[in-house]
């Protein structure tokens, strides 16, 4: 089966977007629950693999030379951005909250979870600590977007993990293209976008609405790279970054806007699209040679969509396509230690394990970033191994 139309639109969204808990093919993923740890409250985000502590920031940037695209009269644009890096170990501090109580529920409210959900997800333990004193040294950088309407703290754990090992991530909302995202002044946006796609009259306006999320979140990530590393940063520990060495990494539509980033601007050096389908196209000159993975499940398998299929055709520097046998959309965000968490199963034909997924997605994504950032030859992408049976290098 090849995506295109309102096929290739449904596949950008995550299930967050389903008014109920059923599967589909693109719905969020999950193994069976875990109803003791969940009923207990003692499910956490998976711990950091790195030898760094985690600290986090969260800054509130606005664009002041874009009008926001979904809701023009709301003014400039507007993005908030996790920063996660590299810290000292040593004095504890307060951890940050994976989101607000007000944020959970207007996340879940559309998926019917119940009354405790909310409260559920807010309480989950994280890692990254606000406050903690910034490693010495200068660390790459990682920009990162999340699925379309998936607030940012559904890649928190691979995000906690990046900067344990050494890398500065910037975690991307941006304004009205996800369900529950607080913004200063108490607001909790709503996903305009998605109504944008759901309202459209074809196919045609809907691919519209998509190329457009893909291409402005491009044009945001640029511009949370140059408000990091440019004159008069806007964050105080932006000297710990090395602007030489950065990539862009999403999930989804945020995989196809990492394409785009890189599309649009130089400086990005590598990028990951996490199961997303291209927005836009890969032109016939590829990506001047800057290395790229797609890293997905069985339904982007060669054939399946043809935006992976010409994507790798005309991607012209290092390329891997790996596949994630039993993993569904959602296995490479934070969703299925939400479920856990919830005692929900919202995706049945999902059968790698919690731990398989989290492992998988942490451990290839830094695979490639320490190989084309760092210059760290990493065997586990030069093909299958033993110990990830699940993972199939796809060389159409």
């Amino acid at each position: 089966m090849r995506l295109r139309g309102r096929t290739a639109v449904a596949a950008l969204s995550a299930a967050l977007l389903l008014a109920t808990p059923v599967a589909t093919a693109q719905a969020l993923p999950g193994p069976a629950p875990a109803p003791a740890a969940s009923a207990a409250g003692t499910v956490e985000l998976p711990r950091p693999t790195g030898p760094y502590a985690v600290g986090t920031e969260t800054l509130h940037l606005t664009d002041h030379s874009r009008t926001d695209p979904w809701v023009p009269e709301s003014g400039d644009r507007e993005l908030m951005v996790s920063l996660y890096y590299p810290a000292r170990v040593g004095r504890p501090g307060a951890t940050a909250p994976y989101m607000s109580t007000g944020e959970a529920e207007a996340l879940l409210a559309r998926l019917g979870l119940g009354d405790d959900a909310p409260a559920l997800v807010s309480s989950l333990p994280t890692h990254a600590r606000t406050g903690a004193r910034t490693a010495r040294g200068s660390f790459p950088l990682v920009l990162l977007s999340p699925g379309f309407g998936n607030p940012r703290a559904t890649m928190t754990s691979l995000a906690e993990d990046l900067a344990s090992r050494g890398y500065v991530v910037a975690s991307v909302d941006h304004a009205y293209e996800a369900i529950g995202v607080a913004f200063p002044g108490g607001r909790i946006l709503t996903c305009a976008a998605c109504e944008a796609v759901e309202t459209a009259p074809d196919e045609e306006a809907e691919q519209e609405v998509v190329k457009a999320v893909s291409t402005g979140r491009g044009a945001d990530l640029s511009f949370v790279l140059d408000r990091l590393t440019g004159p008069r940063p806007a964050w105080e520990h932006s000297g710990m970054i090395d602007r030489r060495r950065v990539a862009a990494v999403g999930h989804s539509i945020g995989g196809s806007a990492a394409a785009s980033t890189m599309l649009a601007d130089p400086r990005v050096d590598a990028g990951v699209n996490m199961d997303g389908t291209f927005q836009e196209r890969i032109p016939a000159s590829g990506l001047d040679g800057r290395p790229f993975m797609m890293l997905g499940t069985a339904s982007h398998s060669p054939g399946d969509d043809e935006s992976w299929d010409e994507g790798w055709q005309r991607l012209d520097g290092w390329k891997r396509w790996i596949g994630v046998d039993g993993s569904g959309h959602s296995s490479f965000t934070d969703i299925p230690v939400l479920e856990d968490r919830m005692d929900v199963t919202l995706d049945p034909t999902v059968t790698l394990s919690t731990d398989r997924q989290v492992r998988i997605t942490r451990d290839y994504v830094s695979a490639f970033l320490d190989q084309h950032l760092r210059g760290h030859h990493r065997p586990l992408l030069d093909g299958p191994t033993s110990g990830n049976p699940e993972v199939v290098f796809n060389r159409p």
